[in-house]
């Protein structure tokens, strides 16, 4: 969030000197002022503070919706700001028809685009909101909870696009992994993710060594299950095989050597 130089806003501001009526003056006066002029500067900043109140106002009605409020001041305060740096006194709006639509638009930006645990479209931001004000309105109306049948007909969407939107509105908040998944269990959320499988890893070189073992001999064969499988030494394996253990290293290497061969010539 982009600080703002301003003082807090406090409905006791909002004084002769600071008034609405002293806001709409400076603000009809800056704008009647052309680019550049020194004393627009001037003018701005006390426009700015004598507006503030209406900034706190509007930033309290968001609050209590798991935003710190100072957030949601200083995001109206840019509202404010943008209204008074927009603002065209010759279309004949007051100054306060105009301010108050700018900060709620800037507020509702807010919510929408810096709130969600997770980043989803805003096509489906737009529809959860949409579906949270049609819920709101066909529980009164209907005197129940609105199924989604409901809400389908009185937004004038499918059912599938309510059921999007809900799933969708699923992201707005998150959970801890820490979580547990019920009260009486210690497990945690985290605990019941997958992990990554190193064993996938080996998976093609595994395929290619039974080829590759078929086309040594069959004491080449014995020597490599020894070494590899049974794990045994050199000095070992040449006890069983009943030659030296020299001879063992040399006909190891050399079986080794085949089946590098034999899988190099596969993989090309």
């Amino acid at each position: 969030m982009t600080a703002v130089a301003v003082s807090a806003p406090s409905e006791t501001t909002a004084d002769a000197t600071t008034g609405p009526d002293v806001g709409t003056e400076l603000v009809n006066a800056m704008a009647a002022l052309p680019a550049g002029r020194p004393s627009k500067t001037d003018l701005r900043a006390k426009a700015i503070e004598a507006w503030l109140p209406l900034a706190g106002h509007l930033a309290r009605r968001y609050s209590g919706r798991n935003e710190p409020y100072d957030d949601l001041q200083q995001v109206a305060v840019i509202g404010l700001i943008k209204a008074i740096d927009r603002y065209d006194a010759e279309r004949g709006v007051e100054f306060a028809g105009f301010a108050i639509p700018t900060i709620i638009g800037e507020l509702k930006r807010h919510f929408r685009d810096r709130t969600w645990s997770i980043r989803v479209p805003r096509r489906l931001q737009e529809l959860r909101l949409a579906i949270t004000a049609a819920n709101s309105t066909l529980t009164h109306t209907l005197d129940r909870s609105p199924t989604v049948a409901d809400i389908a007909a009185h937004l004038e969407i499918s059912e599938e696009e309510v059921l999007e939107g809900l799933e969708g509105a699923r992201a707005y908040n998150s959970t801890s992994l820490s979580t547990p998944v019920t009260a009486e269990s210690n497990t945690t959320l985290g605990d019941t993710l997958g992990e990554q499988d190193t064993s996938f890893e080996h998976v093609e070189l595994r395929v290619s060594l039974g080829p590759a073992l078929a086309c040594l001999d069959e004491r080449e064969q014995k020597i490599i299950t020894l070494r590899f499988y049974g794990n045994l030494t050199q000095t070992e394996i040449a006890e069983q095989v009943g030659v030296s253990q020299m001879h063992v290293s040399r006909l190891l290497a050399r079986a080794l050597t085949k089946m590098r061969r034999h899988i190099g010539a596969d993989a090309a």
